[in-house]
């Protein structure tokens, strides 16, 4: 990938470390969530949940090397892909230069009330195509 859409950077904490010293592996899918927000204010503006419209539909990851305490680390997040009711983010995490870990989420706008996809507007897909990375 040449561009990253955006990125967050982290600094991890001790209690999330595992008894043999790394990140334990069940954060890292919370710091990827942590570093989509800016990808659900396309789409809920103001963070208002009683009007959240997008569920996670798949999620999978891959751990690449070890994660570590003491050391920031830094999300990279982009779309990889624009459906018609759907798309897909992409993220890894690095930690000194080194990659540590990679996902794909599916993400789908959705409407909970009648519990179905909604196609994404043209609006909403201008502003994912502008986050689309390699």
């Amino acid at each position: 990938m040449s561009e990253t859409a955006f990125s967050l950077t982290l600094q991890p904490r001790f209690c999330e470390t595992d008894a043999l010293g790394h990140i334990n592996n069940t954060v890292i899918p919370v710091w990827f969530e942590a570093a989509r927000e800016p990808i659900f204010k396309i789409f809920n503006p103001t963070q208002d949940l009683s009007k959240w419209n997008l569920i996670v539909a798949g999620f999978t990851i891959a751990f690449n090397a070890p994660t570590y305490f003491a050391s920031d680390i830094t999300v990279k997040t982009w779309v990889s892909r624009i459906g018609n009711s759907s798309f897909e983010l992409t993220q890894s995490c690095w930690q000194n230069g080194k990659k540590t870990a990679e996902a794909q989420t599916t993400m789908v706008h959705y409407d909970y009330t009648n519990e179905k996809s909604q196609p994404l507007s043209e609006s909403i897909r201008q502003q994912l195509a502008l986050l689309i990375g390699e």
